[in-house]
């Protein structure tokens, strides 16, 4: 058996965890990148090897800390769950981010998205999405080969369907909308919370209902044994 050892050189580099950038430029840009990276976290969350991260710093080759770019959002199929300080390739099998995010804001400039598009094109990136706040349009490429291709989808891809993910983008007058494979639509934490305490609500309903009647089966079966009468041998 032959191990491989790795290089001096390559084991002296240093792979920060953070490259000075802010994580959004806007409350309406961190939002989405949250509810994204929150939902996709809640869709995988009973398969342990689907890691789902947000404003990561991923590295392709190992021993060029200079080579790098942070996904918005990114889904990795094949390797586990769990912290990362950045998502260095050559530690998780090399198996690049199939899925990357990237939200458009008035703050975002056109020359870095566009060196975004060609390192994930040229890092093995399976699907790429790029949605616009501003104009509330949704782009998508898919690769083909060794290539990044733009989806063709009428309507700016209203209703297109990630072949990794399954999930179904919907485009409307007031923004973008997910679906899982279960159509259940992707929500917010206060959506969440709100639907969590009606749930709530409902239960103790049914049991404040289920309490009243047994109190009326007690007063019942009182009743009828002040008048002789045992329950138990109706």
């Amino acid at each position: 058996m032959v191990t491989q050892l790795q290089s001096p050189e390559k084991s002296n580099v240093i792979y920060p965890d953070d490259n000075g950038e802010p994580m959004s430029n806007n409350t309406d840009q961190f939002r989405l990148i949250v509810w994204i990276k929150e939902n996709l976290e809640l869709l995988f969350a009973n398969d342990p090897n689907v890691f789902v991260a947000g404003d990561l710093l991923w590295y392709p080759v190992e021993g060029n800390n200079k080579l790098c770019q942070v996904p918005d959002v990114m889904a990795v199929f094949g390797t586990p769950k769990g912290y990362r300080g950045s998502y260095q390739q050559w530690n998780e099998g090399n198996i690049a981010p199939q899925v990357a995010f990237e939200i458009w804001s008035p703050g975002n400039r056109l020359t870095p998205m566009i060196q975004k598009f060609h390192f994930y094109e040229r890092y093995g990136v399976e699907e790429y999405y790029l949605y616009d706040l501003e104009k509330l349009e949704l782009i998508g490429w898919q690769r083909v080969e060794e290539k990044l291709e733009q989806i063709e989808q009428m309507e700016q891809m209203d209703g297109w369907i990630s072949p990794r993910l399954g999930v179904r983008f919907q485009l409307s007058e007031t923004g973008l909308e997910m679906f899982g494979a279960n159509q259940e639509p992707f929500m917010s934490f206060v959506e969440l919370d709100r639907l969590r305490q009606q749930a709530e609500a409902r239960a103790e309903q049914a049991e404040m209902l289920l309490e009243q009647e047994r109190s009326r089966s007690q007063a019942l079966e009182l009743r009828l044994r002040d008048m002789g009468i045992e329950p138990d041998r109706l």
